[in-house]
């Protein structure tokens, strides 16, 4: 989990929401704009994540995704969101040489990319409408997007899963236009992450793998393959990266760290 902290001095008027959607909690913090424009991208960012939980909640039997699992539906008589998101999916399979799947015991399932993919994508309509400072957390998955105020970056708290309310790192996007931070581990939601080698939820040393990254889709993809790869192989091939850092910490309570994280610390 990771928590979005804005310094309030000097900053624009903020506009913040929350919203239960997906099973979990989508925080919106707002800055700049013209605020009608930016309370109608509001109005539609939350009406897009309701579409997305709709079109690919695997809880829901009626859903688009639950029926071409099924093979009630092609892709193509799907939305064209769902082309969209499996050609993501495909490429963060390839990228990760397999560890990260869009199957769950042997059925299609692209939630490993849905949330964060959500989340950019409804930061991205705040940007789009002029604001000048987007923070969008979803169930820990965090989109960053220009700053909370003149010479005052976003900084997110990184959870710490072995001591509860507790902080691992506080990572600071300091310096860049975008800045993504998504976490992938057992303290939230127990052993739900699969080993695409044997189907089911992956063993490992690690508890909690944190990518740091421009885009939440992709550090969202990463950060579950690499829990999936361990702390060794996940933490050499997170280094392996264009633009990516991490924080890996194993059930020993040994913290990993890609080489170029402390410039992100903060």
């Amino acid at each position: 989990m990771a928590d979005t902290v804005a310094e309030s001095a000097q900053a624009p008027a903020a506009v913040r929401h929350a919203e239960e959607v997906m099973g979990t909690v989508f925080s919106f913090d707002v800055r700049g704009g013209n605020p009608v424009a930016v309370q109608a991208a509001l109005k539609d960012a939350v009406a897009g994540l309701h579409r997305v939980d709709e079109v690919f909640s695997t809880y829901r039997d009626g859903s688009q995704i639950s029926r071409l699992a099924r093979g009630e539906l092609t892709v193509e008589e799907c939305d064209p969101l769902v082309a969209q998101v499996l050609d993501m999916g495909a490429e963060a399979e390839r990228a990760s040489d397999g560890w990260f799947s869009m199957r769950y015991e042997g059925r299609l399932d692209p939630t490993g990319i849905v949330k964060g993919w959500a989340v950019e994508r409804a930061a991205r309509r705040m940007a789009e409408a002029g604001a000048t400072g987007v923070s969008v957390n979803g169930g820990g998955d965090v989109q960053l997007l220009g700053v909370p105020g003149p010479e005052r970056p976003w900084r997110v708290g990184v959870s710490d899963p072995l001591r509860p309310g507790g902080l691992a790192a506080v990572i600071s996007a300091a310096g860049v236009p975008e800045l993504a931070v998504a976490t992938s581990g057992t303290a939230e939601r127990g052993a739900h992450i699969v080993d695409p080698r044997t189907g089911h939820s992956a063993v490992t040393d690690l508890v909690a793998v944190t990518v740091v990254a421009p885009s939440v889709t992709w550090a969202d993809c990463w950060a579950t393959a690499a829990f999936a790869m361990g702390s060794r192989e996940g933490l050499a091939w997170l280094e392996s990266l264009p633009d990516v850092e991490a924080l890996l910490i194993t059930a020993g309570d040994e913290v990993r760290c890609t080489g170029g994280l402390a410039a992100r610390l903060g």
